[in-house]
């Protein structure tokens, strides 16, 4: 799956594509997708409705055609960015013609770009409600607690695909090793946005992919 763009606006960043597979015209999926800009932005709490459906180009009376509530839209939207986020996962993780070590590193390339691309404004909308769960719904934490074991679930996969092939430590728990990764990505990630560079997942990376083994074997290059 890629992330198409429009061409760029003065003073706006492009869009990506959220909304692959909704028709022309679909005022649900541009609502969605609306949301998912937004709130990759903004987060839940402080995002405005009337510019969601101003973005969308969606009166508001069609908005609760679809949706019963702003918590309701805001479930939606979390679940359209996790099948989005996953099938950017597996394109990357899944990715045969690779090492295992080699398409972590793609997967981190993709999302410096994205990050580049949007100027720095977007972040991972995971993290953007994780650090708002306080002031979220109670099943909002359920289900970001829920897209992050997911996340986790297919990087362990990959690198338990490395441990097989020896480029990490035999001992080494791919679980625990995927669940390290994701706790460390979201920091760096939210330092990257405030920085407005990349440095900060360099950092991280490269320290995540130096820990894996002490021969470095298989570890992509810098």
């Amino acid at each position: 799956m890629t992330n198409p763009t429009i061409a760029r606006r003065r003073g706006r960043p492009p869009k990506t594509d959220y909304s692959v597979g909704a028709t022309q015209g679909d005022a649900r999926a541009a609502l969605i997708a609306s949301g998912l800009e937004t709130l990759t932005e903004h987060g839940f709490l402080s995002a405005g409705l009337d510019g969601m459906l101003k973005r969308a180009g969606v009166p508001k009376g069609s908005f609760y055609h679809y949706f019963a509530s702003k918590e309701a839209f805001g479930q939606a939207v979390l679940e359209r960015y996790a099948r989005y986020f996953a099938d950017k996962l597996d394109r990357h993780l899944q990715d045969d013609s690779r090492p295992p070590l080699e398409r972590v590193q793609a997967f981190v390339d993709d999302a410096k770009a994205g990050m580049a691309r949007h100027d720095y404004r977007r972040g991972c909308l995971v993290g953007n409600l994780g650090q708002e769960a306080a002031g979220l719904p109670p099943d909002y934490r359920e289900r970001l607690i829920a897209t992050l074991a997911d996340w986790q679930r297919r990087l362990a996969a990959c690198l338990e695909e490395a441990r097989h092939h020896g480029n990490i430590a035999s001992d080494r728990d791919p679980d625990r090793l995927a669940e390290a990764f994701w706790i460390g990505w979201e920091g760096a990630i939210m330092r990257a946005r405030l920085e407005r560079s990349p440095r900060p997942i360099d950092v991280f990376t490269d320290s995540f992919f130096s820990g894996l083994d002490t021969q470095r074997q298989g570890r992509p290059s810098p």
